[in-house]
């Protein structure tokens, strides 16, 4: 079904954004019909700012408030010894969220990708070297996705830091707790393997 201007067109819009249907933009479309004008406005306001108030750190360049800064390189609670790079806000919001890393991020902007025409000088790489001269990590965590992509930046990654003298480490991947190893592909089964750990320490 077809609706009329300007529903139609924010329908339109809702669907651009990632993971987003033509049939979920519709749902979220009347879900903002239906609520009261003054919430309606709140939102459309706290949109149209978003700009305005929210930036990238210059430093880690995960997103910050422009008003309050990075909250993550001024937590002075943080291990300012540990760098863990990320690929992207989502990953780094995943590694956050476990809520068991308390170091400091690197967000790359994304993965080589020449297929996508993503090469190193796409990716924030020159300001990781920077980081590294100017700062004092031990330990460098990679954090990156699992794909060909992910593997190929890891690795171009790890030629350019091996000067640098630092414990480069990478997260394991492999069988998710509760998964099944029938399912499981072969490249996720054989990270499982990769990332087997000792049971006699």
């Amino acid at each position: 079904m077809e609706y009329q201007n300007p529903l139609d067109d924010l329908i339109h819009e809702f669907s651009k954004m990632p993971g987003i249907g033509r049939r979920t933009a519709q749902r979220l479309v009347f879900y903002l019909l239906s609520l009261p004008k003054p919430e309606v406005k709140t939102i459309a306001q706290m949109i149209s700012e978003i700009g305005e108030k929210i930036s990238f750190c210059e430093n880690c360049f995960c997103f910050m408030s422009l008003e309050e800064g990075c909250s993550l390189c001024n937590d002075k609670t943080r291990e300012h010894t540990k760098l863990c790079i990320v690929s992207d806000q989502k990953d780094l919001l995943a590694v956050e969220g476990m809520g068991k890393y308390r170091g400091m991020y690197h967000v790359l902007g994304g993965v080589i990708s020449p297929l996508d025409g993503i090469g190193p000088d796409s990716l924030r790489i020159r300001e990781l070297l920077l980081r590294l001269e100017n700062c004092n990590f031990d330990e460098i965590i990679f954090a990156i996705k699992p794909t060909v992509e992910g593997e190929t930046t890891m690795l171009y990654l790890k030629k350019l830091l091996l000067p640098f003298e630092l414990k480069l480490t990478q997260i394991a991947y492999g069988i998710p707790v509760g998964g099944e190893l029938e399912w499981a592909d072969q490249m996720t089964l054989y990270k499982a393997f990769e990332g087997r750990r000792h049971l006699n320490e």
